[in-house]
């Protein structure tokens, strides 16, 4: 079970520190810029992952790149941790505080800066919603490209943060392959850009470094985002099976035809059949699995390969194949899909999101593997995945006032990583890793791994005070999590069920 944060059990905030750091804050931010009560921070002590809750020390709300850099400086100088916040929407606890920290809420950086349509780029503050990118380039005919399911609150702050996706990552790439620059302002105040108007920036891609590195090197205060045109056309398919190794093994057979689609998602029954409550997107509520295929290009193009999908779903065995009749029924499927995780809030008092991949040959596998978990678990799951590139989303049911539940639906979590890792895939495909998977890291990565990651995070962050106990395990924690062996480069546990 992870650490439930207590700032009374830190010996770093003490009153009179607390005190000065106040004062010191209070010189740097504008009137309204430092909140200190109970009361008032309250909003800020969990994110999207609510089953972990705590109290941070302080929360600034800078308007300015300026603010950010006088805040870093002064909890440097006095060697208070920092925790940088985007729209609170992450899935990891990666945004949860630290005892003692200061809270770094970036969603006051909200302006887009700069929007240049023929060098298909645009300079934005990290706390710009995703969803508003796009809709400030529309009329330009341009994108954003990556879209995760949140983009309608998510920053862009915290896209860069986890390096998050979407659904049409698969044929558009992930944040990382959408960044242009992005402006960092480092522990002890120092304003690097890292990236810049060239394809490709000289010496190493720290850029790339950057992204996905979960506010542990440094605050990103500027971003310059690639856009894409759009395409002109986009027409979608929904594919029903009533076989759940059915439609993996479809989804397999997809992408080796040598089609790329726009996107390809799946949901198993539990998953489709609270969507389809919740949007009424015309899913059939009978099928064990739905597959939801999209192209977009040519008009030629598009009409060519969703008939060759069609075929191929159908000679795989689908019960029934559905084209979008129209652009209104073609959002109605992703409606349903995107809709997919507060739909099942409806299912259960609290469910857990697993965010892991896995090779796409393995998808069938995975499945069945989840099926025979959640038995053995006793609690429901309900599979949503980025069905294309490999990234799956099982969502474990569970009461948190049941006795013993969350435990076993973080048990039921790590075994199904640990299927992941097993089969040749990763811990985290868009979520990153925070607290939530920080001992499933050891499962991932060998001990020279492990000192490789400390290490680079030391050259940022000399005394750990960036987001400290996220995403970087120590070697005593891994020792702790039971029977640590390395074979073939490879950490192994001998007790899954103390992840």
């Amino acid at each position: 079970m992870l650490d439930v944060f207590d700032p009374r059990l830190d010996p770093i905030f003490s009153a009179p520190n607390r005190a000065a750091l106040i004062t010191r804050l209070k010189a740097v931010l504008p009137r309204d810029g430092l909140l200190t009560t109970p009361e008032a921070m309250r909003i800020y002590e969990t994110d999207g992952l609510t089953a972990y809750h705590g109290m941070p020390g302080l929360v600034a709300l800078p308007r300015k790149t300026a603010e950010v850099r006088a805040v870093m400086m002064v909890c440097a100088e006095l060697g208070v941790p920092v925790v940088a916040r985007g729209a609170g929407t992450g899935l990891s606890g990666g945004a949860l505080p630290f005892p003692g920290c200061v809270l770094l809420s970036l969603s006051r950086l909200n302006m887009i800066l700069h929007v240049d349509p023929d060098a298909l780029i645009v300079r934005v503050q990290p706390g710009v919603r995703n969803l508003a990118i796009s809709e400030a380039v529309a009329a330009f005919g341009l994108f954003y490209a990556p879209d995760p399911s949140s983009q309608l609150a998510c920053s862009i702050g915290g896209n860069v943060a986890e390096n998050a996706g979407g659904v049409h990552c698969l044929k558009y790439g992930l944040t990382v392959h959408n960044l242009q620059s992005v402006q960092l302002v480092t522990l002890d105040g120092e304003i690097v850009t890292l990236g810049g108007p060239a394809l490709d920036a000289p010496g190493f891609d720290l850029l790339a470094l950057i992204t996905g590195s979960e506010g542990l090197l440094g605050v990103v205060t500027e971003v310059t985002v690639k856009l894409t045109p759009s395409p002109t056309h986009a027409q979608a398919l929904l594919a029903a099976f009533d076989d759940v190794r059915a439609a993996g093994e479809t989804v397999a057979a997809i992408i080796a035809a040598g089609i790329i689609p726009a996107g390809l998602e799946l949901m198993d029954r539990v998953a489709h059949v609270a969507a389809e409550a919740y949007a009424h997107a015309g899913y059939p509520p009978e099928a064990a699995a739905i597959l939801i295929c999209e192209i977009d290009g040519a008009a030629e193009d598009v009409a060519d390969e969703l008939a060759r999908v069609a075929s191929i779903c159908e000679a795989a065995g689908a019960t029934a194949v559905r084209r979008a009749t129209n652009e209104a029924e073609r959002l109605l499927f992703w409606a349903g899909r995107k809709g997919a995780f507060p739909a099942l809030g409806r299912l259960a008092p609290d469910y857990y999101c697993i965010d892991g991949t896995i090779p796409r040959r393995c998808l069938a596998q995975t499945l069945e593997e989840i099926e025979r978990l959640s038995a053995a678990y006793g609690l429901r799951v309900a599979n949503v995945f980025h069905a294309g590139d490999g990234n799956l989303h099982p969502l474990i049911l569970y009461d948190a006032a049941a006795p013993g539940d969350m435990q076993r639906a973080e048990a039921l979590g790590g075994a199904i990583l640990q299927h992941c890792v097993a089969v040749g895939g990763t811990i985290s495909g868009e979520h990153g890793v925070g607290r939530e998977k920080i001992n499933q890291m050891c499962a991932q990565f060998s001990t020279a791994e492990i000192e490789a990651f400390a290490a680079i995070k030391a050259a940022f962050d000399p005394y750990g005070l960036l987001n400290p106990g996220k995403a970087i395990p120590t070697l005593a924690r891994c020792a702790e999590f039971g029977a640590m062996h390395v074979h073939n480069g490879a950490v192994a546990f001998a007790h899954l069920d103390r992840l």
